[in-house]
């Protein structure tokens, strides 16, 4: 759960985070959708937030079934939302080629899949795609880094600068540091961006 203090330095420093009015953007999005309300048979009835997050999980994973038939890939999707963004993941065999040196592939068909959601619903998507839980594993040793770099500026009263991270990266740290009670912002120019944690 992200707490308030931190979540304008998260979201600015998420490059990839769309305008975050939520409320507009799933009306927007509504009225974008395919099939909407040109017969008027369904007027007054919006898809909430997580229909509409659903639904760009659906496109998504039908995007990339065609992928893994093109690569000749075995891979199973689930889908799933989390907070505001649908999540995307592909477990199979051996996708290790689908994830690329430090996830670079990945975050390239991360980009791919969310361009296929914007062509059909018109609305720039925030999905979250993992692949061999690739990113599961590396949150879980984000915040194990972020929990060490609380410990630090808690007992050195100074601010604690960590490696360069990408964007989702960094997301991870702020909203670890936050849950921890303290504030962080970001630093440096892409890709050199970096999480920098201010003692309490």
């Amino acid at each position: 759960m992200t707490d308030a203090p931190h979540e304008s330095a998260a979201r600015a420093d998420d490059t990839d985070t769309a305008p975050e009015t939520p409320q507009e953007g799933a009306a927007e999005s509504a009225g974008a959708a395919p099939g909407g309300d040109a017969d008027g048979t369904a007027g007054s009835e919006r898809p909430s937030r997580v229909e509409r997050l659903e639904a760009e999980g659906d496109i998504a994973a039908d995007y990339l079934e065609e992928l893994l038939d093109i690569a000749d890939l075995d891979g199973d999707l689930d889908i799933d939302v989390e907070g505001d963004r649908a999540v995307v993941s592909v477990v199979g065999a051996d996708l290790t080629q689908l994830v690329g040196r430090d996830g670079e592939v990945l975050e390239a068909l991360q980009e791919l899949t969310r361009l296929a959601v914007y062509r059909e619903t018109g609305e720039r998507s925030r999905l979250m795609l993992d692949i061999s839980g690739f990113r599961a594993q590396r949150k879980v040793e984000l915040e194990r880094v972020a929990a060490e770099a609380v410990a630090q500026a808690r007992e050195t009263g100074e601010k604690v600068s960590l490696a360069a991270m990408s964007p989702f990266e960094r997301k991870v740290v702020h909203d670890a540091v936050a849950a921890a009670g303290l504030a962080s912002e970001s630093e440096g120019v892409e890709p050199r961006r970096f999480v920098v944690v201010l003692p309490g």
